[in-house]
């Protein structure tokens, strides 16, 4: 089984290539991360709150590379570094399906053009990818 070392930077390694991704193809718009924050904390428009959107994104992204290694073992393999990334991009697909559904739909109100959907599922597959590499090496 993958130790929590392992969810842990893989989860944190997984959300910098995200984040890099989001920024460097992304449409410029801060993250819903941001809009969660404006919305149940804050008074001001999502765009004031890129810093604080920001570290509750690696936040997620962190608690979520260690959830990965409690729970996906226990229906996926992640032994070999195929099966990491194979695990890691089923993975990915369940948090983009919740993200867009349950977060960006019922939690925040807002509904994604198709374009923006498309770009979410290709961050969340590179992370998946990342995350499912990290841990399937098993060197941590």
């Amino acid at each position: 089984m993958a130790s929590i070392l392992a969810g842990l930077v893989g989860g944190l390694l997984a959300t910098v290539v995200m984040t890099a991704l989001m920024m460097t193809i992304g449409d410029d718009s801060p993250p819903p991360t941001a809009a969660f924050w404006s919305k149940y904390v804050g008074d001001d428009p999502p765009a004031e709150y890129m810093m604080q959107g920001m570290v509750l994104h690696f936040l997620y992204g962190t608690v979520a590379g260690i959830v990965f290694v409690l729970v996906v073992p226990l229906v996926l393999s992640v032994s070999t570094l195929t099966a990491g990334i194979i695990a890691g991009l089923t993975y990915a697909i369940v948090l983009f399906v919740v993200a867009a559904v349950f977060w960006m739909r019922l939690v925040l109100g807002m509904e994604p053009e198709l374009q923006q959907a498309v770009g979410f599922l290709a961050f969340h597959l590179a992370y998946g990818l990342v995350l499912g590499g990290v841990v399937g090496l098993n060197v941590l």
